[in-house]
């Protein structure tokens, strides 16, 4: 076992193939405050991210393609051919996401409900305005499908932009989804995309480098038994072979909502239980790995080559067939890829 969780790279394939067996893009962690409180001692311990230009695109029903790179011009030229207006509104949101970000994440970094949450809401009105603060309560509650159709009037570019909400199991009907398909977009459009150099793992061994130098250690294949609960508080945790581990602050569980409050927690877990503990899985996801000679001849155009994701999700009417299909237990007739 190694540490990192979903974020692993190793050679499944051949030798010298290094594959990232989970998560790839690294930009939310290249743009987190821990990246930049740490990037100094992290890079020092190894941490190498690649810049990407050419991010991500996607191929159509008609055997057309469009993509999103770091030029703006580039990106709305190609929405263009298929939408003028599309292309304005696409410059138009770029141009301001800059200025949208900050309140943005700040609103996202907070706990619900919180006076962290009360604090931000009321720096966004002072700053945006209220016709702002009421646009952004429609994206974070909006389906993919609903917030792109009343913005975007081409299938294409409304197809291209809800692919991202299925990375996160958001199908394009579904509320609430709207949210990532929009920052990604615009994040991709305006930074580019960030990669590990050699794999994904890179930000791993980095911090696990980080956490040795500081004292600290890390044990893997190290099964917990149960965390220890004291007077409402986590005082430790309790290994399989009965080893116990005291916790000066906290108890941090990277695991399962259900795990936590069922096996780890037991008796001990609240009563009643918070809604996370009845927090359920979303649809199943299968990655294949090749090793190959050369980059796929896209058939949609020989550009797509210089993109680091090409989603083969042409519509939002596909997505949705294909999630529904994917709850309800069943191999999509036709899957969303992403490549």
């Amino acid at each position: 076992p190694v540490a990192g969780g979903a974020v692993k790279t190793s050679e499944v394939t051949l030798p010298g193939f290094r594959h990232d067996l989970c998560a790839m893009n690294l930009s939310m962690f290249a743009g987190s405050p821990f990246h930049a409180a740490y990037k100094t001692q992290l890079e020092a311990a190894g941490l190498s991210l690649m810049p990407v230009t050419h991010s991500f695109s996607s191929v159509l029903d008609d055997g057309t393609w469009l993509g999103v790179d770091t030029d703006l011009n580039a990106t709305a030229t190609r929405m263009a051919r298929r939408s003028e207006a599309d292309a304005r509104v696409w410059k138009a949101m770029a141009g301001q996401f800059g200025a949208d970000a900050p309140h943005l994440f700040g609103l996202l970094g907070t706990p619900v409900p919180s006076w962290a949450m009360a604090r931000a809401l009321w720096r966004a009105w002072r700053a945006k305005g209220l016709p702002w603060c009421m646009d952004t309560a429609r994206l974070l509650l909006s389906s993919p499908r609903n917030w792109l159709s009343a913005r975007f009037e081409d299938d294409g570019v409304r197809a291209l932009m809800a692919a991202w909400g299925m990375h996160l199991d958001f199908g394009p009907d579904v509320a609430g989804g709207a949210l990532f398909p929009y920052l990604e977009s615009m994040a991709n459009q305006c930074f580019g995309m960030a990669l590990g150099r050699g794999g994904a793992d890179t930000i791993i061994r980095a911090m696990v480098r980080c956490i040795e130098q500081a004292g600290g250690e890390v044990r893997t294949g190290t099964p917990v038994a149960s965390i220890r609960v004291s007077g409402g508080r986590a005082q430790g945790v309790t290994l399989a072979d009965g080893t116990q581990l005291d916790a000066r602050r906290a108890v941090v569980a990277n695991v399962h909502p259900r795990q936590l409050y069922g096996r780890l927690l037991g008796k001990a877990a609240p009563d009643p239980l918070p809604a996370p503990a009845r927090l359920r899985p979303g649809p199943g996801t299968m990655m294949i790995h090749l090793a190959q000679d050369a980059l796929p001849a896209w058939r949609a155009g020989a550009e797509l080559q210089r993109f680091a994701y090409v989603h083969v999700a042409p519509s939002l009417d596909q997505m949705a067939r294909t999630y529904r299909e994917a709850m309800a237990g069943l191999l999509p007739a036709e899957p969303v890829l992403v490549v």
